[in-house]
């Protein structure tokens, strides 16, 4: 069976499954096993050293898939930033007609891409962070539910809150984030009024994840609690995996007089890097959200995403039929 939704119609994929665009995670060969499977795979823009790069991989992941996929270019305000417009510049002129945007003031972004047609899919972790990216004039939402790995912002919505609060008021497609694993997430974001379901967590432990099988073994390992979140007391609180450097970075930043620099050290993005090409697990931190809980293989893409739409399908026509008289 195929899911038709609006956020199918307006991307031309098969299923309303996206794979997040992770750091480090998102590169030719995950994203393009999503995209052949009926998906949209995502690369990560800023896990390329250089423009030149995101083209390369770019050029890499065609070799791969003739189906759509999309690329993720992420903001942040940093005293020295990337070349932002020029990983942008990239992009367009790949000929990529999906991104997906995150982050700190992406209108100049979003501007550029939409005059040259590419559909831009924001991703937010607020309702109000949701209806400024559609006055934006962005084409789609992807909303952030607590659960979720990385920075799910300040206001510790989870998702059975947010994705309806946020289904209320936006009127363009939504995708739903944070805790979704399977089909029984699926259908739920679909009842909750989205129109897909974004998972990052879950397609870190695939078989073509470009990760360390150390780090994949972890998520199965790992149960629903196995997270810690970090940086709370700075306004920057981040999901990532529950590791012995992720506890001491909650026990120091835990101490009255502590500041970021106490911790610098432990969480680099390099060292984050470190983790999931080499395994080492005690060399700095890697993202997990709570669907650890619901990871319990490690599938190819293609196994995961004929699961999740067969379980939906069953959950749809069978069970859910069952309770209407």
């Amino acid at each position: 069976m195929s899911l038709k939704t609006r956020f199918t119609e307006l991307l031309g994929i098969e299923y309303p499954i996206v794979q997040g665009g992770m750091m480090w995670v998102g590169r030719a060969e995950l994203a393009a096993a999503v995209s052949n499977a009926g998906g949209l795979g995502i690369l990560t823009a800023l896990t390329q050293p250089t423009p030149d790069a995101l083209r390369a991989e770019i050029d890499r992941c065609r070799t791969m898939t003739d189906k759509p996929f999309g690329v993720n270019l992420t903001i942040l305000p940093s005293v020295n930033p990337p070349p932002y417009a020029e990983y942008r510049q990239a992009i367009i002129d790949s000929g990529i007609k999906i991104v997906e945007t995150a982050g700190h003031k992406p209108q100049e972004h979003v501007d550029h891409f939409k005059e040259h047609g590419i559909k831009v899919v924001h991703k937010c972790t607020a309702v109000r962070h949701a209806l400024s990216a559609e006055r934006m004039g962005v084409d789609a939402i992807s909303i952030d539910g607590f659960e979720c790995a990385g920075h799910p912002g300040e206001d510790d919505i989870p998702g059975l809150i947010l994705i309806p609060a946020a289904a209320d008021k936006v009127k363009i497609p939504m995708i739903a984030s944070g805790g979704f694993g399977d089909g029984r997430g699926l259908v739920a974001a679909l009842a909750l009024g989205a129109d897909g379901i974004n998972m990052g967590t879950r397609f870190c432990a695939t078989v073509e994840a470009p990760i360390h099988d150390n780090v994949k073994q972890l998520m199965v390992k790992h149960d629903e609690r196995d997270t810690n979140l970090i940086f709370r007391k700075l306004h920057n609180t981040a999901r990532v995996g529950k590791s012995a450097v992720s506890d001491q970075v909650v026990e120091i930043l835990n101490r009255p007089e502590a500041k970021f620099e106490d911790v610098a050290h432990l969480v680099r993005g390099i060292k984050g890097r470190e983790v999931l090409e080499t395994g080492n697990l005690d060399a700095g931190l890697f993202w997990a959200g709570q669907v650890q809980g619901l990871i319990h293989d490690i599938p190819t893409c293609a196994e995961l995403i004929g699961r999740i739409v067969r379980e939906a399908e069953e959950i749809i026509s069978g069970r859910l039929r069952g309770f209407v008289a």
